[in-house]
């Protein structure tokens, strides 16, 4: 099973490849909406830490419209969830 799995992650890898460079120009778009994504997701986690860290309870889960709010928008989508996440708090 462990060699079907590794096979299975390569194929999904090159049909993702593939798939970007079939896409032409919007190349660009889809890595700076992946970036964006990962990025926004790993400073929700981090956020989470440290803010548990100080024993506040606000904390934003990680879930695929949060990730999706963080690619559109960046930075200001962590802000925005954090905003409204404070907002339901009060």
């Amino acid at each position: 099973m462990g060699n079907m799995g590794g096979m299975a992650a390569i194929l999904i890898v090159c049909m993702i490849v593939l798939g970007i460079g079939a896409m032409g120009r919007k190349v660009e778009w889809l890595i700076n909406f992946i970036l964006r994504a990962v990025m926004g997701t790993v400073g929700i986690y981090v956020l989470n830490y440290m803010l548990a860290a100080r024993e506040m309870t606000v904390a934003v889960g990680i879930n695929p419209l949060t990730v999706l709010t963080t690619g559109i928008l960046g930075f200001p989508g962590v802000a925005v969830l954090y905003g409204i996440h404070f907002f339901k708090i009060l």
